[in-house]
């Protein structure tokens, strides 16, 4: 269960497993009798953790007794809990994170769900120090088994290993046992859909009302996020004169510098925003008045207005708006600007926003990517086999024959070659 290790210096360490993690315990110089018995106490630790137990009465009072310098070693190895804490589960470790988590109300959704999930697996009363990187790679598996997307187990491993960071911090545990697991990728690119323009303008002539189609237009050529940033349009925002509207997100907001962005009033746009304003009421703050309600569900509201369009609806609905605007703007201009108009960054957008359309095989077979390409022309097959065209190994024969042609002439009636040096002659 656990060794004990003279080093080459003189001096002793103890080390063990739990689970899968390798641990370590130094003990410096000291006799072999009072380490052995030190391995001993040690050994019935790893038991009451392993069995997620408190240890029997006479290793308690031996912890109990211990010089402080020498209870923080078992303790940073997790054998024992820091003096002055209580022991520490997995319950205390998710109610301190969540009591400092400071996210916005869906972020906090999402790691609520990773909290259920870890709760379910392991208990709420587990010892932290007996969750080990073996424990960590089941609970990922369990989370394969029912099946959830690979995007969402993705995220709850990435949140589990967040929540263990914090308590490895906090000197709850002695190591992350989520470190070693592999998260995957959160992008599930069978949910990406372009959203194409003409699918976009029957969604536009499908909407009741001027805010509608304001909400719509925003997302599709704008590339603003659904509802927060709309929500939070005012037309003192709209810079008529300069064509740029300032848009306040709160997704970004705890950021320095990104408070707010300026996004240009694309010309698709122009329209639905000169209605809107035409049409607000005097002295109206915000863009969007009608639908600023609690309980005004625009997700579902735009599903009935796709069905009245007659398209068919795609994943994602509001987030794909923003990542069709995002494809398109990023073919026209360079990836930075674009990204500062969007409010995200090269590294998001790759991996979340652009998205690879039929479009582009077509115009990659038909569109030459330089001018030289483009005065090339096309050989037909008859063109390509006709007498005139010689291969490469007809050419080497051509050559090979005029070159045995030469030493034939050098060579005389003898037929003995004339030294002619190491280079080949050549007939004009």
């Amino acid at each position: 269960m656990a060794s004990l290790i003279n080093d080459p210096n003189g001096q002793k360490r103890i080390a063990f497993n739990i689970g899968q993690d390798r641990r370590a315990i130094r003990l410096g110089r000291c006799a072999d009798r009072d380490a052995e018995r030190f391995l001993a106490r040690v050994e019935d630790l790893i038991k009451a953790v392993e069995l997620n137990d408190a240890p029997d009465a006479r290793t308690a009072a031996w912890l109990s007794g211990l010089p402080d310098a020498t209870h923080a070693k078992l303790a940073r190895v997790g054998l024992c809990v820091q003096r002055g804490l209580q022991r520490p589960t997995l319950e205390r470790l998710l109610a301190a994170f969540f009591d400092a988590l400071e996210v916005k109300p869906g972020t906090r959704t999402t790691y609520t769900q990773a909290k259920a999930g870890l709760e379910s697996h392991f208990g709420a009363d587990r010892l932290l120090a007996s969750i080990s990187t073996l424990d960590a790679e089941r609970w990922r598996q369990s989370l394969r088994d029912e099946e959830l997307a690979e995007a969402t187990i993705a995220k709850r491993i990435k949140t589990a290993r967040q929540v263990f960071r914090a308590g490895v911090k906090w000197g709850m545990l002695a190591s992350n046992p989520f470190d070693g697991v592999k998260a995957g990728a959160m992008t599930n690119r069978e949910r990406m859909h372009f959203v194409a323009l003409d699918v976009a303008e029957k969604v536009l002539s499908a909407c009741p009302n001027h805010e509608w189609r304001l909400i719509f237009a925003l997302s599709r050529y704008a590339g603003l996020r659904c509802p927060s940033e709309h929500l939070a349009l005012r037309w003192t925002d709209v810079l008529w004169d300069q064509s740029k509207i300032i848009v306040r997100s709160t997704k970004t907001e705890g950021h320095a510098g990104r408070e707010l962005r300026h996004v240009p009033i694309f010309p698709e746009l122009l329209p639905y925003l000169r209605e809107s304003f035409e049409k607000a009421e005097e002295g109206a703050e915000f863009l969007i008045a009608r639908y600023r309600v609690q309980n005004a569900n625009l997700r579902t509201q735009l599903e009935r207005i796709i069905e009245r369009a007659g398209v068919k609806p795609w994943p994602r609905l509001f987030h794909n708006l923003r990542a069709s605007r995002q494809t398109e703007l990023t073919e026209r201009f360079p990836a930075h600007v674009v990204c500062s108009w969007m409010g995200n960054t090269e590294a998001v957008a790759m991996g979340h926003y652009l998205k690879v359309r039929e479009t582009d095989f077509a115009r990659a077979a038909t569109e030459p990517t330089n001018a030289r390409a483009a005065q090339i022309p096309a050989r037909t097959g008859a063109e390509s086999s006709g007498p005139e065209r010689t291969t490469p190994k007809a050419e080497f024969a051509e050559v090979h024959s005029r070159q045995a042609d030469a030493l034939c002439v050098a060579s005389g009636a003898n037929g003995q070659v004339t030294p002619m040096g190491f280079e080949p002659m050549f007939l004009p």
